[in-house]
């Protein structure tokens, strides 16, 4: 997985982290899916915001 591929991404609502490495079983998104495909409409697992509230966390784990 490419550094883009493999960056997460953070909820600026309820700070959910959006992991690619695991997907989101609420959306059914699978594990390995980098958050820029996810569709345009996919929202927070946890507090329903939209995607654009979600901002890209460092890249050290």
């Amino acid at each position: 997985m490419s550094e883009t591929a493999s960056a997460r991404y953070e909820c600026g609502v309820c700070w959910h982290v959006y992991d690619p490495a695991e997907g989101d079983e609420v959306a059914q998104v699978p594990p390995g899916t980098p958050f820029p495909a996810l569709d345009a409409d996919w929202r927070c697992p946890v507090c329903d915001g939209p995607k654009s509230k979600y901002l890209r966390l460092g890249d050290d784990r």
